[in-house]
């Protein structure tokens, strides 16, 4: 089953990779990029299309890490309040055996 899913995975790596190749040939016209308070050079579509799909990329996970950090943080405070409530509850099941006993 492992090797269905390594199979399938490189397939659509493939396909992926293809479709790049194919958009890069397809968009080669060079354009200037003129961003509000700078014009960049003369480059390829294709170029300053994947540059704002890295920049856009990066700039969402930036965004994310604040409340990445913040769930993890919560989740460590849960894991250790769980923690405690078992030990709370392995205490009051001895001293429920002693009890009866």
């Amino acid at each position: 089953m492992r090797w269905l899913k390594t199979l399938v995975l490189a397939v659509i790596a493939i396909v992926i990779a293809l479709l790049g190749i194919l958009f890069s040939i397809r968009n080669q016209q060079e354009v200037p990029l003129d961003i509000i308070w700078a014009k960049l050079p003369e480059a390829s579509l294709a170029l300053w299309l994947l540059l704002s799909l890295v920049v856009g990329v990066i700039l969402g996970m930036l965004a994310m890490t604040g409340m990445y950090v913040r769930l993890r943080t919560r989740l460590a405070g849960a894991r250790r309040d769980i923690k405690g409530k078992q030990v709370e509850i392995d205490s009051l099941k001895k001293q429920h055996i002693q009890e009866h006993h």
